[in-house]
């Protein structure tokens, strides 16, 4: 389990990589988006090997808000407003 966490971390860490350096706006979005997932998956790891429910509560509001954020930037990205 350890290793699996230790992997999503390198993971997590490219992907913030390509958001600080990434040539688009969309390469960004989709990097944080990334490492969204991957940080849901950890915490998601973590409540599975410490047995703590309440990382899982946590794992899936990080999964709820990284939604709604990656919709949010794809409309400002196309240049509609949120109510379209």
């Amino acid at each position: 389990m350890e290793v699996l966490i230790v992997l999503l971390s390198l993971g997590a860490f490219f992907c913030l990589y390509r958001a600080l350096k990434g040539p688009s706006i969309s390469d960004r979005v989709i990097s944080v988006d990334i490492m969204a997932i991957i940080f849901t998956c950890i915490t998601g790891l973590m409540a599975l090997r410490y047995d703590i429910s309440f990382l899982m509560d946590l794992a899936i509001v990080i999964a709820i808000l990284s939604f709604v954020g990656t919709l949010a930037l794809a409309k400002y990205l196309e240049g509609r407003s949120l109510d379209d």
